[in-house]
């Protein structure tokens, strides 16, 4: 099935479970979404478990943090990764500060789905990565799914989760087809992915750059180089162990985001990297990511998002220490 039909059949499936599990979000029940994820859902669990809200992401936030109190367990939608910013208050005061606030009394079992990066051509606020916002903000897990079985298992278990959990999905990917095995998830919420061995060099990537770092693998292959892809999945909290497990593999590092690279997931993981690695490490962690700018117009945008060239000139450069 396709990434976004992962991502509906991982909703209805938690839907079927628990009657407490409600959808909102801008256009998701009629419609079933500007890219149909939600397709079908309302019309099989009705206008009270699949909402059609009103343009106004605070508002959408605001009363999915009642619902969670209330025993719910709510997943909104926010249309597009740059639509999130009116509501960016409720997530940083509320949503991620509770749990302490409260000494664990109080948990906000909610999931904020948000369609992330560009390549689709868009206008303004619609190509947006955001995900290092909310990465450093404690109390929030940071998700994101990269192919078809991850978004239909990652979601249910996000809903399952008692803590709060933005979940970002990379809609230019979102047709993407893979085999989904529907009978038990292959590992947890939080876990990375090695999904391509190698030994020469590690490319970690999450979202829409896993395909990128697969298709670069492959043709580093013809040159008769090695190279290991790891899928982050989960953004906050990292998966350390995996990650350093590799790095000590291989002793080569390069990160690939879309984000602008300035302060990004990729600033971090150098640093932990170089920290804990430090004597595995031949070369130091290198970044592929877009430029410190923000979204061009969509004629431009292939110029600024992180492709094949660019990956594996990268490689290169971290190959010639």
């Amino acid at each position: 099935m396709t990434i976004a039909k992962g991502i509906n059949n991982g909703l209805r499936a938690a839907m079927e479970r628990d009657p407490k599990v409600v959808l909102m979000g801008e256009d998701i029940g009629k419609l079933g979404g500007v890219f149909r994820v939600t397709e079908g859902l309302q019309k099989d669990f009705g206008e009270e478990r699949v909402i059609d809200t009103p343009l106004a992401e605070a508002g959408i936030v605001g009363t999915a943090i009642g619902l969670a109190l209330r025993g719910y367990r709510p997943v909104v939608e926010i249309q597009f990764d740059g639509f999130i910013y009116p509501a960016f208050d409720h997530i940083i005061s509320q949503v991620a500060k509770m749990r302490a606030r409260s000494l664990g009394k109080v948990t906000l079992p909610m999931v904020i789905r948000i369609p992330v990066g560009g390549g689709i051509g868009a206008v303004e606020h619609h190509s947006e990565s955001n995900e290092a916002y909310f990465a450093h903000t404690a109390g929030l897990k940071v998700v994101c799914c990269s192919n078809p079985e991850d978004a239909y298992w990652m979601i249910q278990q996000a809903i399952e989760s008692d803590d709060p959990v933005l979940f970002y999905e990379p809609k230019r990917r979102y047709w993407d087809k893979g085999e989904v095995d529907t009978d038990s998830a292959s590992r947890e919420l939080l876990r990375a992915n090695v999904v391509r061995e190698g030994t020469d060099l590690t490319l970690l990537a999450y979202g829409p750059m896993v395909k990128t770092c697969l298709q670069a693998a492959e043709a580093a292959e013809a040159e008769g180089k090695s190279l290991e892809v790891v899928d982050l999945r989960s953004l906050s909290p990292l998966d350390l162990d995996t990650l350093k497990a590799s790095t000590e593999k291989t002793g080569r590092v390069v990160v690939v985001h879309e984000a602008p690279t300035f302060l990004g997931m990729g600033a971090e993981l150098a640093a932990l990297l170089q920290q804990e690695c430090f004597y595995h490490l031949e070369a130091p962690v290198m970044r592929v990511g877009g430029y410190n700018l923000p979204y061009p117009p969509s004629k431009l945008e292939e110029e600024f998002l992180p492709d094949l060239d660019r990956v594996l000139d990268t490689v290169d450069r971290s190959l010639a220490y």
